[in-house]
């Protein structure tokens, strides 16, 4: 039923160029701490000092799909200026997401959500859900739904916070 909900909810998000990136106003930054395909942890507190998009996602989302090879480009262009993407996949099979990536190859981090526990923590409750994350490790965006996220408008918004 959550799953259905989910995907409800993602074929009902307005198309990518009317939405726009809304301040964070849910309080403290939740942990993050979660393996990725390799088994590697990553802990948000480990990115400190870079902006992080953290993006919550499911290869059966058909808008996390679309907007996957946007945080790719954002990545190569901003990596050398202290930008991070992770991608937190809710509680899919590691085979699944093998299958997925084989199609897609991406060069930043897949983590795993085994139980959905983060995506809770997190309240990504609507996917795609991505959150900005300062140099301080403060929470300043969200974005629910699909976006460009290499349109010139985010990148600048990003180097912003970098400053």
């Amino acid at each position: 039923m959550a799953k259905f909900t989910l995907i409800l909810l993602a074929a009902l998000a307005l198309p990518a160029q009317a939405l726009e990136l809304k301040p964070w106003t849910g309080g403290a930054t939740p942990p993050l701490e979660l393996s990725d395909l390799d088994g590697k942890t990553h802990r948000l507190a480990d990115y400190r000092g870079r902006a992080v998009l953290v993006n919550f996602w499911a290869t059966w989302c058909e808008p996390c799909r679309a907007e996957m090879p946007s945080f790719e480009r954002l990545r190569a262009e901003l990596e050398s200026q202290r930008v991070a993407v992770l991608a937190v996949n809710l509680a899919e099979p590691e085979a699944r997401i093998r299958r997925f990536l084989d199609t897609m190859p991406l060069r930043y981090p897949i983590l795993l959500d085994r139980d959905g526990t983060t995506a809770r923590a997190w309240q990504a409750r609507v996917l795609p859900a991505t959150y900005v994350i300062a140099p301080d490790g403060k929470i300043r965006y969200r974005h629910l739904g699909e976006l460009d996220w290499s349109s010139p408008e985010v990148r600048e918004l990003i180097l912003k916070l970098l400053k």
